[in-house]
């Protein structure tokens, strides 16, 4: 695929950033188009490598040679057609997935990987400006009726795939706008609002209903949709914050990431969020524990709010720069990991604990942590405190970025009784729940993961109702993993 030489001819070339002065005044995407030749020169450089491994790397399965062929080759549309055979939403996953096809690439052994997040980013960008995408509705309707509940983009995946199968799909929402946390969870700087929208529109088109503002188990019941669906998926992600009891937790200041997060969204869209409720980093010093994608993106609105000073604290110790004998091509590497909201400054510390909290006024004002060394016992690691290493930190706001337990208990699958797997996730065989007719996909199914394995888990869970329904199905398959 690509120029046969291509990879020994031209390096690798990312996209151009914004200067960071520049972007931390505003909630704009932070990267730039980079000119068509140069994209071109970079889907020259995949090789002809025999057996492609970032088929393995993409969950989704995605065909890369191919469209990085056709991008060398300038024939857009044909790409455009080959991304879509098995992703719904390219423009989500060229911005905001951690590219594990990259890590995967055969270049990768011992040289620069391609540019493929980037250039998938660039094929469907092209598209959607030379109008090539469209809605894609089923003129021939099966009389199914199928109830997706949670619009994240797992949900949004399979409402699609299901409508373009000929079911009725409604489309339900708790929040006021579809997305989930595409919408209220990833910042506008990596992922403008507006592409989502523009999904939004093309699945109205095909046929999906959408219903906002629906708590789906309060303000409508499960045996109501019972009654009135031949299907219900359950998509509604894993959202049960993982909680850190320690002493002082209760102080105001202390805040879940995702009380953080959603509402600069909020205001980004033109909502106004109630004094008594607004949580904001401007002038304060911000303690962020928590060292992953959540984590960074808080302390990219944190920046962008005006904080005084942001220290973002890990568990864990800092990882090696590059791959160990431990983490052998082509998994994903387990590495040190700079994004563009580091560029743009923060204090980072590893292997810190956080004993408690202290406040005046009921307001927390300051840290207590202490240093951790981690030692390989048997092949687990443990942790053993530092003595001596107590320290305090002085702050005013701490956001709380620990990951997700799983879906919420108390809600429609508690009213559905559905049978949940150790981790607390709904367990499911195909997809379907330990209630007939009851499918989950996505975060609420598999745990706190990527946007790429969201959506793969609601096309294949398209296919299980699909085929639930009628007997077989036509959606398109994912490829294996």
């Amino acid at each position: 695929m690509g120029k046969i030489t291509g990879f020994m001819e031209i390096k690798r070339e990312s996209n151009p950033r914004r200067p960071v002065a520049e972007r931390i005044r505003d909630y704009r995407e932070y990267e730039l188009k980079m000119p068509e030749e140069k994209l071109r020169q970079q889907g020259a450089r995949c090789m002809d490598c025999g057996i492609p491994f970032c088929h393995r790397g993409c969950p989704l399965g995605n065909i890369i040679p191919d469209w990085n062929d056709l991008v060398y080759r300038g024939r857009w549309r044909e790409a455009i057609e080959r991304l879509h055979w098995t992703n719904n939403f390219p423009e989500f996953t060229g911005r905001v997935c951690p590219a594990p096809c990259e890590e995967a690439c055969v270049l990768n052994i011992n040289n620069d990987p391609v540019t493929i997040k980037q250039l998938e980013k660039h094929i469907v960008d092209h598209a959607w400006a030379e109008g090539w995408i469209a809605p894609q509705p089923n003129p021939r309707r099966t009389g199914k009726k199928v109830a997706v509940v949670g619009s994240g983009p797992s949900g949004m995946a399979c409402a699609q795939q299901l409508a373009r199968a000929g079911h009725s799909v409604t489309l339900y929402e708790r929040a006021d706008r579809i997305g989930g946390l595409l919408r209220y969870g990833i910042p506008d700087f990596k992922l403008e609002k507006w592409q989502v929208e523009r999904r939004v529109e093309q699945m109205k088109a095909e046929g999906v209903e959408i219903v906002t503002n629906c708590r789906v188990g309060t303000d409508l019941h499960a045996d109501q949709l019972q009654r009135e669906f031949d299907a219900i998926v359950l998509t509604i992600g894993s959202t049960k914050p993982r909680d850190l009891p320690v002493p002082g937790r209760d102080l105001k200041g202390i805040h879940f990431a995702m009380e953080f997060l959603p509402q600069q969204n909020k205001r980004n869209a033109g909502d106004t969020i109630p004094p008594e409720i607004a949580i904001t980093a401007t002038g304060k010093r911000v303690v962020i524990l928590g060292g992953g994608d959540t984590g960074s993106d808080c302390l990219g609105t944190s920046n962008r709010q005006g904080a005084l000073s942001v220290h973002q604290f890990e568990l864990l110790p800092v990882p090696p720069e590059k791959r160990t004998p431990a983490m052998p091509w082509p998994d994903w590497p387990m590495i040190l990991r700079t994004s563009t909201s580091h560029e743009e400054g923060v204090i980072r510390d590893w292997s810190i604990n956080t004993k408690f909290f202290e406040g005046e006024n009921g307001v927390v004002k300051k840290l207590h942590g202490v240093r951790l060394n981690w030692k390989n016992e048997n092949g687990r690691m443990t942790m053993e405190e530092i003595p001596g290493s107590e320290f305090t930190l002085d702050c005013d706001l701490v956001l709380l970025a620990l990951g997700f337990l799983g879906p919420e208990p108390d809600t429609i699958v508690a009213e559905l009784g559905l049978n949940l797997d150790p981790r607390g996730n709904i367990a499911c065989v195909n997809y379907q729940s330990s209630v007939p007719g009851v499918f989950a996909a996505g975060d609420a199914r598999r745990g706190q993961s990527l946007v790429v394995w969201a959506i793969w888990e609601g096309r294949e869970c398209a296919r299980a109702v699909d085929t639930y329904l009628m007997g077989e199905t036509f959606l398109p398959a994912s490829p294996e993993l």
